[in-house]
């Protein structure tokens, strides 16, 4: 940058302009994504804002592309109004919107699924803007939101099977990409992971290390993820001769992995295997398995899935089925970028493929 346009102050668009040799109206066409450029002209003009340090001002350029520049990573439930908690047993489920985002920002999985969004927007100067939807309040609230235009689009987490917000979403015409194969069709794209095989490596390992005896924690079973986790490992094992497979249904919690491998022990004190739906119910499996006096992998073998950091965090470290969380949100969000770009295109899903990650437990 010269001198002179050090003293001027921030640098403007007439600046860039006289730094590429073209009118002020045409940086601005190039500035704001204007296709119908000459490419050397816009190339011309993208030196001439290297070498001048302009940043456009990002209110003026979302009048002009009627563009907010900023994503909503939307963390979804299917909790009901605060007024109706007395009805309800479940704080997750009462509209108590502390401990739902307590219980979001408590699973590593989420931070992960942030650190993929973040990531790609980054570069390309948009933000993520984090909201929650627990309550059918919440929802009306997003929907609202996306309506106002105060984000281009959506990017859907769900936590519940029965969440609505995905179908008011496509109902709404609203640009969003989800996480993970909702349970009931919309259309809507989205990632997914290849549940199934990923269960299928642990039933595998499992057997590879001689186990005959194995059990498994699932995750929900009302949550497609779960259900195809659970599918996966007794298929696999049903095709070596395993037919029965002990099944306690957990909540990806730590706490619901303890309560579900007591209830395993207490019922199969032979098992030698277990193959738990995620890390941090693996987590509290190990940790109840030490307090019986089972040692992992030696009396019994742990298999989690996602690999998380609870993965790292448990003793021994875990043998897990690694989901590629960060490259998924990534990809989640290039799909939206891309609906933004063409509205009409179609909807579409993307499958990631799981692999087995060998550690201390199995």
């Amino acid at each position: 940058m010269t001198d002179d346009l050090r003293s001027a102050g921030a640098p403007t668009l007439e600046d860039v302009a006289r730094a590429a040799g073209v009118s002020r109206a045409t940086v601005s066409r190039v500035v704001n994504g204007v296709r119908n450029v000459d490419p050397v002209i816009q190339e011309a003009v993208r030196r001439a804002v290297s070498v001048t340090g302009y940043t456009p001002n990002r209110a003026a350029r979302s009048l002009v592309t009627r563009r907010a520049d900023a994503i909503a990573l939307v963390v979804s439930g299917a909790g009901v109004e605060p007024g109706a908690a007395e009805e309800s047993e479940d704080t997750t489920e009462s509209g108590d919107g502390s401990s739902f985002t307590a219980q979001v920002f408590a699973d590593p999985f989420f931070g992960r699924v942030v650190t993929g969004v973040v990531n790609y927007l980054r570069p390309r100067g948009m933000h993520p803007v984090l909201m929650f939807a627990e309550s059918s309040r919440a929802r009306e609230e997003v929907v609202a939101y996306l309506r106002q235009g105060s984000a281009d689009g959506a990017l859907v987490v769900s936590t519940h099977a029965e969440d609505p917000l995905p179908a008011l979403i496509a109902e709404a015409g609203l640009a969003a990409v989800l996480f993970a194969r909702p349970a009931r069709p919309v259309p809507v794209s989205y990632v997914d992971l290849a549940h199934q095989d990923g269960a299928r490596l642990a039933a595998e390992h499992l057997l590879g290390r001689g186990c005959r005896r194995a059990a498994t924690i699932s995750g929900p079973l009302d949550v497609p993820a779960g259900q195809a986790r659970l599918t996966g490992f007794r298929d696999t094992m049903a095709r070596h001769g395993h037919p029965y497979i002990p099944v306690v249904e957990g909540q990806f919690t730590q706490e619901s992995g303890e309560a579900a491998m007591e209830r395993l022990l207490a019922k199969h004190p032979d098992l030698d295997g277990v193959f738990a739906a995620n890390d941090l119910m693996a987590l509290g499996a190990c940790h109840v398995l030490r307090e019986h006096g089972r040692s992992v992998p030696g009396d019994v073998a742990v298999v989690g899935f996602d690999d998380s950091s609870a993965a790292s965090a448990c003793r021994p470290p875990l043998t897990t089925v690694r989901q590629p969380v960060e490259g998924m949100a990534a990809e989640m969000t290039r799909l939206l970028l891309d609906r933004l770009a063409r509205p009409d295109g179609p909807v579409t899903s993307v499958i990631f493929e799981p692999e087995l990650v060998v550690r201390g437990s199995a």
